[in-house]
């Protein structure tokens, strides 16, 4: 698995350019969007804010968060570099920003969505003990954890 530890840093003006640089493999872009459409989504929105995943020095992996309305929190857009797949990246990363969302005041859950043709995300988040709701965003299927 990792022989380094993973750690979450906010996208910066020095980083964010390695974010948008990481790539998925073919058969997973019809899943995620380029790292690039989520930086703009929270660059010009106001809704996400944006997270990059490193192990050492490298910028490995991306991912969103958001608050909801009704104080749930979202985790979105996560990417880990083709090249470090299968490697847990993905788990620890969405470990690590589920913990802190759920400490955030007034969460009552954190939520995430992904396509049902996406089995790999599936399978993931449902090891993690996200719960699929029967709620769709889009035509997504959303799961949520709760403590």
């Amino acid at each position: 698995m990792m022989s380094e530890t993973i750690r979450l840093e906010p996208v910066t003006a020095a980083n964010w350019r390695d974010c948008a640089a990481l790539t998925v493999h073919e058969e997973q872009r019809a899943f995620v969007a380029e790292v690039s459409y989520y930086l703009c989504m929270c660059a010009y929105g106001d809704t996400w804010q944006p997270v990059a995943a490193y192990r050492g020095d490298e910028v490995v992996g991306f991912a969103i968060r958001a608050a909801d309305d009704d104080g749930s929190r979202w985790i979105g857009g996560l990417v880990v570099d083709a090249r470090h797949q299968r490697q847990g990246i993905g788990r620890e990363l969405v470990r690590q920003l589920r913990e802190r969302l759920i400490a955030e005041p007034g969460t009552p859950n954190v939520a995430l969505s992904y396509q049902p043709a996406n089995t790999g995300a599936r399978a993931l988040y449902l090891s993690m003990g996200f719960v699929e709701t029967g709620e769709r965003e889009d035509d997504e299927v959303v799961a949520r954890w709760t403590p």
